[in-house]
């Protein structure tokens, strides 16, 4: 992987953890998750007639990934409304990049070798590392998000490959999946949703901006490496999720987690070399 395949991956993962930490400092979790999903979908809108569309033979797959974008923002949501982020969101994160790697290498037909392997395992590790002490009535949402990201990310990746325009691909998404959210809020919750946006709205646009472009970032990446490299690279994420749960949210983060994180920064070395 380049170097700046590699500072480009490591960026989306910043944005990404970035845009969770905006959704789980919101006074409403799903409130603001609406605000994120909405402003990310006006984004897109605006952006659009600019940039090239994908191919035909991309939209089957544009449509699964938005019924499972749509999924993964509710599930969410009502995650951070029950657990601390630096407890769920390592669980949500750490499983899906090996099955990806799993599913990539027997339907994709990736060959990784040996050292790329080594690194989705390390940091895979220390992620699930992150996680242990989560208390076990909220293990299933987080297990169900990782099993969403872990499908979203394959059905993206094949969709990007097949758009001819990965940019175009991810905008289409973005709009698509943004609307649902909104439009459910403004019609059962409109008065709470109007009053929180106008405090908030803040939030919306920066959470949008991150989640756009971060997600954007990766699937770019995904037509340029191996997916299976690319999803585990992206869930460094995790490492400064930790750092904004402890300095900017204000959690206790236990030494063990703080250890974990080395372990994902191993791993991300042996990624970076592998190939």
């Amino acid at each position: 992987m380049s170097l700046t395949l590699f500072l480009v991956v490591l960026f989306a993962g910043l944005l990404h953890a970035s845009w969770n930490a905006i959704v789980k400092r919101g006074s409403d979790t799903l409130l603001t998750t609406i605000l994120v999903t909405g402003a990310a979908a006006l984004i897109s809108a605006l952006l659009l007639p600019w940039v090239a569309a994908p191919h035909p033979r991309s939209w089957p797959w544009l449509a699964a990934s938005t019924v499972l974008q749509a999924g993964y923002y509710v599930l969410v949501a009502r995650t951070y409304r029950m657990t601390d982020m630096s407890a769920a969101y390592p669980l949500m994160r750490g499983c899906a990049p090996i099955v990806v790697a799993v599913v990539a290498a027997l339907l994709l037909g990736e060959h990784l070798a040996a050292g790329a392997w080594m690194g989705i395992v390390l940091v895979c590790g220390g992620i699930l590392c992150m996680a242990h002490g989560i208390q076990r009535q909220h293990l299933w949402r987080p297990l169900l998000n990782a099993g969403v990201i872990a499908t979203y990310t394959l059905v993206d990746a094949y969709g990007a490959r097949q758009s001819g325009s990965a940019l175009g691909y991810t905008l289409w998404l973005f709009l698509l999946s943004g609307l649902p959210l909104p439009i459910w809020a403004l019609w059962a919750r409109s008065p709470r949703l109007v009053g929180y946006a106008r405090a908030n709205w803040h939030y919306g646009l920066v959470g949008g901006i991150g989640t756009l472009t971060s997600y954007g970032l990766a699937l770019w990446a995904m037509t340029q490496a191996p997916v299976a490299m690319v999803s585990a690279l992206r869930e460094t994420s995790i490492v400064f999720a930790v750092i904004i749960s402890a300095f900017v949210l204000r959690e206790r983060v236990r030494r063990q987690r703080w250890l974990a994180a080395g372990l994902i920064v191993v791993g991300v070395g042996v990624l970076r070399f592998a190939g």
